[in-house]
């Protein structure tokens, strides 16, 4: 393949408005490598930075990497949109075999643009591309949506992906999510409240095509040597084993593990719901992303009592760290068969259980303190009440009433209109599962995703007690520089410790990309600029930043949080960001190596 082959994207670009789509060749991939800089470079091309995220212009990105179906673990895709929870641009990442599927069918990127005349979905492959009519689907929850597509869109089975919403995202939720694949969310940030306004319900994406194999000879020695790292080092056991709930009680006993609205940072129930506890009573199996071996999913059993008949149903539900810290401790819910059933009740819905599970935790004290009353709520809210929580999270997926439709865009603004920011859980957006202290606090709430995984801040906070500004802005501006590498190619970030630079250099010549394999660094600088270029156009202001007085009153197993060097990390954060997000002095200017 020639040079000038290897730096072309392959995007289709679908009108719904116009009911057709077209595909469009772009240069760039020695640029951005593709993911997360495909997404930025198409959000340039086709994006309206000052226009609402809701308006129907606005494109809604889906994007993979050139080491996409390859490789071990390179299995997740990039959402990028302008966010309504936020009005920034935003991204989110989501695995199940939404990556496969969009490889199989040829495709680098799909772009979808305008809206829909009625409820539709989106049917895309290499041979099929349909708009099809579903307004029957109007109000239909997640997991009903997804059985009738499967019969709607049938073929392509084991490389298809089904993407979908629930009454949030038809509902304009600020948090409002994509679920892929049942098991498998674009979480954050409100990625199901765009679908919804462009009268979008489902997207099938069917990998109905052909992925030739590398032709360097030593692809399979290669592959197989990733395969080996990942399945027998033991590297990775930890995530198949217990899973990301194995965090609770080693985070429960560095006091750092958030309670009843972060009232508290321990407890001395975790171990009701550790990861130990999940596994023993509840975990049904294991299940994995398309072109992972990790099987990192853990799925859980519910079961459903219909009073009426005596009846039961049983429900799988997927579960990790920060779905279970959202139904569980922040709500003082210590069942674990009630953490499962919250969840399953916000999925149902299409709502980020992050977002969902801490506005929600806010609404509680709000209601203790007298702010908001049983009027607003239409149920009692109660710390550990599962059965009024989980009727809260169906009027809130439902836009019940006015205060529901407020805290359906997010705690602070829901605080906004009845008061108590101060105790409103949100770095950026909700806060995550982790209050570890000053850096985690600060890096969340000025971070491009908001998001515990923009950097490694948690685990940071865990390992230093020293107090020194500039080597902790240090850390997060090079850790992030190696994520978005990450989610450029776009590897599970699980796989961090797999593809050090050595190995992705050896990857991308392998497949093709020699002149990549010798400047991946450079072209995920420039993905990573680019990025920070397009949450500030989009407004966002990293210095106008504010951390809510709750993550002042937090002590940790390192004693009280110093907020006055938490501020001094937070605006030093925020001037080593707006470094990153201006623009460059000319159009042939590289980012200065940090």
């Amino acid at each position: 393949m020639s040079n000038e082959a290897n730096d072309l994207f392959r995007v289709l670009v679908y009108d719904l408005e116009r009911g057709r789509g077209e595909l469009a060749i772009l240069p760039g991939r020695r640029q951005c490598l593709g993911g997360s800089g495909l997404a930025a470079l198409l959000y340039e091309k086709y994006g309206l930075p000052t226009a609402p995220a809701f308006d129907p212009r606005q494109p809604l990105i889906f994007a993979i990497g050139p080491a996409t179906g390859y490789f071990p673990l390179m299995s997740k895709t990039v959402c990028g949109f302008k966010s309504p929870y936020n009005e920034n641009y935003a991204e989110s990442h989501a695995g199940g075999r939404s990556a496969l599927a969009l490889r199989f069918a040829g495709y680098d990127a799909l772009v979808v643009v305008g809206k829909a005349p009625r409820l539709s979905t989106l049917v895309v492959g290499s041979r099929r591309i349909e708009r099809i009519d579903v307004h029957y689907l109007a109000g239909a929850d997640v997991f009903t949506t997804g059985k009738l597509l499967r019969k709607i869109a049938e073929g392509a089975s084991g490389h298809r992906s089904i993407l979908r919403i629930g009454p949030a995202g038809e509902n304009g939720s600020g948090y409002a999510c994509i679920n892929v694949d049942t098991y498998r969310h674009f979480g954050r940030l409100g990625a199901g409240a765009v679908m919804g306004s462009k009268n979008l319900k489902g997207i099938v994406i069917q990998g109905d095509g052909d992925l030739p194999l590398p032709a360097d000879k030593g692809y399979a020695k290669l592959f197989k040597d990733i395969h080996e790292k990942v399945t027998s080092s033991g590297m990775m056991e930890k995530y198949h084993n217990l899973g990301t709930p194995a965090n609770v009680l080693p985070l429960n006993e560095l006091k750092s593990l958030p309670w009843r609205n972060l009232a508290a940072t321990s407890d001395s129930e975790a171990d009701k719901i550790s990861g130990e506890a999940f596994a023993e009573k509840l975990l049904m199996h294991n299940a994995a992303c398309a072109g992972c071996p990790v099987g990192c999913i853990h799925v859980g059993m519910v079961r459903e009592m219909f009073s009426s008949s005596h009846r039961f149903a049983i429900h799988q539900v997927a579960y990790d760290h920060e779905p279970n810290f959202a139904a569980g401790p922040m709500l003082g819910v210590v069942d674990p068969v009630e953490v499962l059933a919250i969840n399953d009740m916000a999925d149902r819905q299409g709502l980020d259980i992050i977002s969902a599970g801490v506005a929600l935790a806010w609404a509680v004290e709000a209601t203790q303190k007298g702010v908001i009353s049983e009027k607003d709520t239409e149920v009692k809210l109660t710390f550990g009440d599962a059965a009024a929580l989980k009727r809260a999270m169906w009027l809130i997926g439902h836009k019940a009433n006015d205060f529901y439709a407020l805290l359906g865009q997010g705690a602070m603004v829901a605080a906004a209109h009845y008061g108590g920011a101060d105790y409103a859980c949100v770095l950026g957006q909700e806060m995550a599962g982790y209050a570890t202290g000053e850096t985690y606090f600060a890096s969340q709430t000025v971070a491009f995703r908001h998001s515990h995984l923009d950097t490694g801040a948690y685990s940071y906070d865990q390992k230093h007690k020293e107090q020194d500004v500039a080597k902790v802005v240090d850390f997060l501006v090079k850790d992030e520089r190696e994520r978005v590498l990450l989610t450029c190619l776009v590897a599970c970030l699980f796989a961090r410790e797999v593809y050090k630079p050595e190995v992705i250099a050896s990857v991308l010549g392998c497949l093709g990309h020699e002149e990549l394999a010798g400047s991946f660094d450079a072209a995920a600088e420039n993905a990573r600029r680019a990025r920070w270029r397009l949450k500030i156009a989009t407004g966002y202001d990293p210095r106008a930043t504010r951390i809510p007085k709750r993550f002042t009153e937090v002590t940790t197993w390192k004693g009280p949080v110093d907020a006055v060097y938490m501020e001094a990390l937070r605006a030093a954060y925020a001037e080593a960001v707006a470094e990153l997000g201006a623009p460059p002095a000319t159009d042939q200017a590289q980012p200065p190596a940090l």
